[in-house]
């Protein structure tokens, strides 16, 4: 090929390169109509008009003499099929129309003429195909369209990922975002509800009427087991250790949640969720035995949650501590309120218990019970 067949190549443009494949599509039609010849006794059969005799066509001629040659059949079809082949294209055709034009006499063909004389009559507005511009137009708004569709799977993946993500962070850290909301009362109150002239349950309670508390108490923990301890924070507050009992000399040392994972047994999860707002001078109440201990707040601190000094005694002869973690939803701090026994006169009460396991024992105070979260990450990591 020399280099202006080449350069000619090269450039032809789009419009000819569609012409070249519209001629192709049409070669390939015609050798697909043309490809199979018709069968031999169909084209013997030439046509009767009037009482004229047919005039045959040399391809008619031919099938005749095949057919009254007395060959067997397989080698007059294979003479017929040589002779089809080798024809042009153009004889080829002559043959399909003289195979139309003898049998277009039958019913089907008179069917078939009478519907395509129909649709040759036809007004030519019964059909008009869909002009450029119109097939563009669509298209266009097709695409505009689909940047819309897009945004809006966007938004909604978005927001089922987001519902999901809530749902997640609720049940893993629930204890953080709900201690706000979920807690005895909202609605403190300064009036003392409790007498002294008031018949005492044999039941051992604690009553911090300010923040509307009345919950179980636990005195037989006698143990730091954190695991011991948290069981039984599932069923109220609990005296911890061997720490001193309402009744005695020396620091009784109460804790109880401010918060934990609504999923988690129990149904003192909150007791303590208001303990903070306990200022100096107000009073609390110990059951035990039948017997009610009042306590007056002379201190309220803050601690480390590995602050154990605040678990040994106090500064006063009979007190009692409520320990909590702070902030409600955490166990970073501590929340140490500190009242001291006003009634009946601690001058009654017994000696101190010798306290040794709570000082030499103790790491941490007691902390609120395994979220979901640290359960699940030590699920992963054993």
């Amino acid at each position: 090929m020399d280099d202006d067949t080449k350069k000619q190549s090269q450039s032809a443009r789009p419009a000819d390169k569609s012409k070249q494949a519209a001629i192709e599509l049409i070669r390939q039609k015609v050798e697909a109509a043309y490809g199979h010849e018709p069968l031999l006794e169909a084209e013997a059969i030439t046509p009767k008009i009037g009482s004229q005799p047919p005039k045959l066509s040399a391809h008619q001629h031919y099938a005749q003499q095949l057919i009254n040659s007395g060959l067997p059949l397989r080698e007059m079809h294979a003479n017929w099929h040589k002779y089809y082949s080798e024809l042009s294209d153009e004889e080829k055709h002559e043959v399909w129309q003289e195979f139309y034009q003898s049998h277009g006499q039958g019913e089907h063909y008179q069917a078939y003429a009478e519907a395509s004389s129909r649709s040759r009559q036809a007004p030519r507005g019964a059909y008009r195909p869909r002009s450029i511009s119109t097939t563009v137009r669509r298209q266009l708004q097709a695409a505009g369209q689909r940047p819309k569709q897009k945004l809006h799977s966007l938004v909604v993946g978005l927001g089922a990922g987001l519902i999901a993500v809530l749902i997640v962070s609720f049940g893993l850290f629930n204890e953080r975002f709900i201690a706000p909301f979920i807690q005895p009362s909202r609605a403190i109150s300064t009036t003392q509800l409790i007498g002294q002239s008031q018949t005492v349950s044999i039941e051992p309670k604690i009553i911090i009427p300010k923040i509307n508390v009345e919950a179980p108490a636990i005195y037989s923990v006698t143990t730091v087991d954190e695991n011991a301890v948290l069981n039984a924070l599932e069923e109220g507050v609990v005296n911890f250790g061997d720490s001193a009992r309402p009744g005695q000399n020396g620091n009784v040392v109460i804790v109880g949640h401010s918060s934990n994972n609504i999923f988690n047994k129990g149904k003192y999860k909150f007791v303590f969720v208001l303990l903070s707002r306990l200022e100096l001078g107000d009073t609390f109440y110990l059951q035990k035995d039948g017997q009610r201990y009042t306590y007056q707040v002379y201190e309220k601190k803050i601690v480390k949650s590995d602050d154990v000094s605040v678990l040994g005694p106090r500064d006063k002869p009979a007190t009692a501590s409520l320990i909590t973690c702070d902030p409600p939803g955490t166990s970073l701090n501590r929340l140490v309120v500190v009242g001291e026994q006003i009634s009946p006169n601690p001058t009654a009460n017994s000696a101190a218990p010798a306290t040794t396991q709570l000082t030499t024992q103790t790491k941490t105070i007691p902390s609120n019970a395994p979220s979901l979260w640290s359960r699940f990450w030590n699920w992963l990591a054993e």
